[in-house]
């Protein structure tokens, strides 16, 4: 069984030290697959995902300019210096059904924060529109964030939901644990559920999955057991995302798969296509377009 565990420390000049101790990440019985991003080597045994890579457990955040400004990044490094990818550089898959999870909206906020999926090492900031800065327009309950190494494909559409195309960036992850996740803070986390959110037509992914930390981890295996720990919290992720765009105007989002969320074996299954279209992207199987693969 693959052992891990991250630890954070946030220094007096607002630096984040968060670190990442693995051991035998990527294997499980009969199945191995590793890929190095930048190297030639590869060994593969029964493909689990498409590509897994070999990180380095020290990672820095580091912030740039201040917060809540159109400046404003926050970076991910080596303790070299070195900067890399939060999105390509940092591990997927950790075995046994846990995976690596970036947070880039604190529970709690209303910043709408994300990956930059289209500036060198991908660094966190706040979106924008029109030049302004954007903001939920109620707190989001939830630690949401990332998947590293995943990808909705946008010229993919999902035949089993409503023919919808990607939306092009990594899969969207909403952990439900009672602890306030750090902005740039790395969980392990298992995924217990998939929502698959239409947005303007837009394939949004919404896996709903639990920190290991948390103390109810070892309760919550799959959906059922989200319902019975946490009772109405499926209903009401469903709901707040739904209606979060209403208040601008906008309509409702939708959401496919009938309208319910999907168990875990669905989610794993979803994690796994996007795992595969983020390799072919790297790999420049597909066409980047505006997307930073650096």
């Amino acid at each position: 069984m693959a052992a891990a565990s991250a630890t954070v420390r946030v220094s007096a000049n607002n630096t984040i030290t968060a670190s990442l101790i693995s051991k035998s990440p990527l294997q499980k019985p009969s199945i191995f697959h590793l890929c190095f991003r930048n190297g030639a080597a590869a060994a593969q045994r029964n493909r689990l995902f498409s590509c897994s890579a070999i990180y380095n457990p020290q990672i820095q955040i580091k912030q740039h300019g201040q917060p809540e400004t159109l400046d404003y990044r926050v970076f991910f490094a080596e303790d070299s210096g070195k900067k890399v990818s939060p999105w390509h550089d940092i591990p997927l898959n950790l075995g046994d059904g846990v995976f690596n999870f970036i947070a880039e909206i604190p529970k709690e906020s209303s910043a709408k924060m994300e990956v930059a999926t289209d500036e060198q090492y991908t660094p966190i900031k706040q979106d924008t529109k029109k030049g302004k800065l954007r903001y939920y327009p109620y707190n989001i309950n939830w630690n949401y964030g990332l998947l590293p190494q995943t990808w909705e494909d946008p010229s993919l559409a999902n035949a089993e939901v409503e023919g919808a195309f990607g939306d092009n960036d990594p899969v969207d992850v909403v952990e439900i644990g009672e602890s306030r996740a750090k902005m740039g803070q790395v969980l392990k986390v298992k995924p217990l559920a998939a929502l698959a959110m239409i947005d303007e037509g837009e394939l949004d992914w919404k896996i709903v999955a639990i920190s290991l930390d948390d103390p109810r981890a070892s309760l919550v295996n799959d959906i059922d057991d989200v319902e019975k720990h946490f009772p109405g919290t499926l209903t009401a992720i469903m709901d707040w995302f739904r209606d979060y765009k209403i208040p601008d105007g906008k309509p409702a989002n939708k959401f496919g798969l009938g309208n319910k969320p999907a168990n875990k074996d669905y989610a794993l299954k979803v994690i796994m296509e996007t795992n595969e279209s983020w390799a072919k992207l790297v790999k420049r199987s597909i066409p980047a377009g505006d997307l930073s693969l650096i």
